[in-house]
């Protein structure tokens, strides 16, 4: 691969947030379409609600404190799993009891970033929390998708006991806040042309082709 013509893909996400998911479906459904353009695709941090503590809340009870009621939480994850059942998703809302605080899921994105395994970590937990309902606040889940993965589980346990790259994350959503970054997903090509929010594929594979076209040093 020739990295001066890669084009970089930062996706800014939270993997509490259904659209996330959904932006990752559709990311990839553009990209097998375009196997000739050279992508790297880097997941980066965003919290959906940073108030949460870290051991997380009980998922009704932060529905209802966000939404107002069961009523209208229920009616806008319908479309949610209207829209995710289009690109392949079964949303499971239903199995899910907590809503956690993710800094410990990006720490752990990171780490497997340095393994080449972070896509494989971004999509399970994905899987965990919206189709199995799984509480990633329990540090116990997150050892067990870096075990699944195949990261060193032991060392992850003893890494998440410490405060270990919790600033730097930190830092990067700040970053990503200061850039104008106040909903995700949002999908930055080649550091120049950001897409905002579950775009389709067709406007995915317009903007990334357009990012090659438009790359400094790229053939005329």
């Amino acid at each position: 691969m020739n990295e001066e013509q890669t084009i970089v893909i930062d996706v800014v996400s939270d993997v509490m947030c259904p659209w996330c998911f959904i932006g990752k479906k559709r990311l990839e459904s553009a990209l097998k379409q375009i196997p000739e353009i050279p992508v790297a695709v880097r997941w980066r941090p965003f919290q959906l609600d940073a108030t949460l503590p870290r051991e997380g809340k009980d998922r009704q009870a932060y529905l209802s404190d966000k939404f107002g009621g069961p009523e209208r939480a229920a009616e806008i994850y319908d479309r949610i799993k209207s829209a995710g059942a289009s690109d392949g998703i079964d949303f499971q809302f239903d199995k899910i009891t907590k809503s956690p605080n993710t800094l410990d899921s990006h720490r752990l994105i990171l780490w497997a970033r340095a393994e080449g395994l972070e896509d494989k970590a971004v999509q399970r937990l994905f899987e965990m929390y919206f189709l199995e309902g799984v509480d990633l606040s329990d540090r116990a889940n997150l050892i067990a998708v870096a075990r699944e993965i195949g990261m060193d589980a032991k060392r992850v346990s003893e890494r998440l006991a410490t405060d270990e790259d919790l600033d730097r994350v930190k830092s990067e959503i700040e970053s990503a806040h200061q850039m104008g970054v106040n909903g995700v997903p949002c999908v930055i090509i080649d550091q120049r042309f950001a897409l905002m929010g579950a775009e389709t594929p067709e406007t995915i594979i317009a903007a990334i082709k357009h990012a090659k076209e438009t790359k400094p040093g790229a053939a005329a």
